[in-house]
């Protein structure tokens, strides 16, 4: 693996081009050009929020609004429970009470409700999966990892519950303009390699605030090859190093992905030849293998030889980083023919991730099939789960201080559950591959070429 860094670039041009966040900017209001810096007023074309945010975004939406007002687009606010949807609680039931009651009073298009056929699961692959991802446009969710959409040219960003309100209210935000930091993966993908060594690698570089309200774009070979899952997997995780949003150009198998859930008409966009970064990071990814994030951070980064032999006492599969169908393929492909030798918890992202599981094969056997052969507890329910804790019954949350791999994005003290935990992070390879040995290990072990 290398790594090669420049300064601010420009082709020489007397006047310098946009980046691919700055031309959704530009079109989002009504400008011709803008500059990293600027604070301006963008149009919003969807607003998401999701079971934790939804009743203090209507409670601030009705406070200065107007107990009466409306959204301002039905059509584009999408509502979808997904934290805490399965468990007894009272607060998380009550926080889901009262997205049925303003979905209700608003009539509100896309409410993927929980316990009915519309359910989804975690909002950010829902969102991809009901076709509210397209390139070119704004999209604003309440929580952190919005940033996912990017992976469609989306320019995505969570936002706070009062800046939510305000643009549920008029349609509108008002937002600085972040500089870019440019990111170039190139060279040939090892096959044990995956989209999540690939950001790892790029938090050691960075670290938790290398990226501060910067966008990062993402390019080179290696992005033009992954496949959708990959890409969101990618943006996912630039908001652990304060990135403000991550992005990349649609490639053609995101715009078949789109070509099959949308009917919406859409824009690609792409940053100009002549425009300027704040920095271009260039990663040769030949010599990469698979990457671990220590506790507590998800910049806590070594090459996972380092690591080899480190007990582990859980294995767990899912999330928005981790919980989609080609993580649990790749899962499976580890996992085919063995049994684990630790507890193992799984949960797919969303309802059509989990019937994938079903009709998706891996050797002739179903992803299914060789998960629950192998002894791993495969949860019948989707969504977040354990991956940010949540109340004491939810579905593989850690509540002893064990040392625990999995395939989320954060490894904060706490954050699956117990403080004690001590979480390492990992791509889904790597997670099967621990949770068949018991301890961190190299998953090319377990992979061959056929």
């Amino acid at each position: 693996m290398k790594f090669h860094q420049d300064g601010c670039t420009s082709e020489n041009s007397p006047t310098p081009g946009m980046t691919l966040t700055e031309k959704i900017f530009a079109r989002a209001s009504g400008r011709e050009t803008v500059s990293p810096g600027e604070v301006i007023f963008v149009k919003v074309d969807v607003l998401m929020s999701h079971d934790p945010c939804t009743p203090g975004i209507a409670s601030v939406f009705k406070k200065e609004f107007g107990e009466d007002a409306k959204v301002w687009n039905a059509d584009r606010f999408i509502m979808i429970p997904d934290h805490f949807t399965y468990s007894a609680d009272p607060q998380a039931n009550q926080n889901i009470r009262v997205m049925r009651e303003f979905a209700q009073q608003q009539n509100i298009t896309h409410f993927y409700d929980v316990g009915t056929p519309e359910y989804k699961g975690v909002c950010h692959i829902g969102l991809a999966e009901g076709g509210h991802t397209r390139p070119g446009e704004v999209l604003l969710g309440t929580d952190s990892h919005t940033v996912t959409a990017g992976a469609f040219g989306t320019f995505a960003i969570g936002v706070g519950i009062t800046d939510g309100a305000f643009a549920l209210g008029t349609g509108e935000i008002p937002l600085m303009v972040p500089a870019t930091i440019r990111v170039n993966y190139t060279g040939k993908k090892p096959r044990s390699v995956q989209a999540k060594d690939l950001i790892l690698v790029l938090m050691k570089e960075l670290g938790v605030a290398g990226a501060t309200y910067n966008a990062i774009e993402f390019g080179g070979n290696v992005i033009d090859e992954l496949s959708v899952e990959e890409r969101m997997t990618l943006c996912n995780m630039v908001v652990e190093c304060g990135a403000k949003n991550g992005i990349m150009v649609p490639n053609p198998a995101t715009l078949a992905y789109l070509d099959q859930r949308t009917r919406i008409p859409f824009t690609v966009v792409e940053p100009d030849a002549s425009a300027v970064y704040e920095r271009v990071i260039t990663i040769d990814v030949s010599a990469l293998t698979s990457m671990v994030a220590r506790p507590h951070s998800p910049d806590n980064v070594s090459a996972i030889h380092e690591l080899e032999h480190v007990a582990i006492s859980r294995a767990y599969i899912g999330s928005c980083t981790g919980g989609k169908t080609e993580d649990f393929i790749a899962a499976a492909t580890v996992l085919h023919g063995k049994k684990v030798a630790i507890p193992t918890y799984a949960v797919t992202a969303t309802k059509e991730v989990f019937h994938n599981l079903i009709t998706t094969r891996v050797g002739g056997v179903s992803v299914y099939e060789i998960l629950t052969r192998a002894g791993v507890r495969l949860s019948a329910e989707s969504g977040c789960a354990a991956c940010c804790g949540g109340p004491a019954d939810t579905f593989g949350r850690v509540n002893d201080p064990i040392s625990v791999i999995s395939t989320t994005n954060r490894n904060f003290v706490g954050r699956m559950g117990h403080k004690g935990a001590m979480i390492y992070l990992a791509s889904p390879y790597a997670v099967a591959a621990a949770a068949i040995s018991g301890a961190i290990t190299n998953p090319e072990r377990y992979l061959t070429n056929d």
